[in-house]
């Protein structure tokens, strides 16, 4: 019995060295999705405020500082340029159906680029002028 059991001493690391490269890469495409997922709530959350700001308050400036502000953990930040609403304005006086629209588009680098540069985000929030 001790003759077999030296014979294969070595075998556990030789299955280890071939198992580990997909382990690692498993638990990189884990963390890459779940900061995905962490990003594209991000951008859903500060695309429903800002379209909320743009619709009780009619100004397009302060509904994108709301949206830069909820998305302030992203790294490279939100900016004007990703941040797109329309109508620009809410009518004055209430019009049945009117509704306005706050749309951004985000480009997600990835960590490793293992799984490619990275992954376009989009999100958007669209809410009644004048609540």
């Amino acid at each position: 019995m001790w003759p077999q059991l030296r014979s294969e001493r070595g075998a556990s690391a030789v299955e280890f060295a071939f198992i580990a490269p997909l382990l690692i890469l498993f638990a990189v495409g884990i963390a890459e999705f779940g900061r995905a997922f962490q990003v594209q709530g991000t951008l859903s959350a500060a695309a429903r405020e800002g379209v909320r700001t743009m619709a009780l308050q009619n100004d397009p400036t302060a509904a994108r500082s709301m949206v830069r502000s909820v998305a302030s953990s992203l790294t490279p930040s939100v900016t004007d340029g990703e941040i797109a609403i329309s109508p620009a304005s809410c009518p004055l006086t209430y019009t049945t159906g009117a509704s306005v629209r706050v749309s951004i588009s985000y480009r997600l680098t990835f960590f490793t680029g293992l799984f490619g540069a990275g992954v376009n985000l989009n999100a958007s929030g669209v809410m009644r002028c004048n609540g």
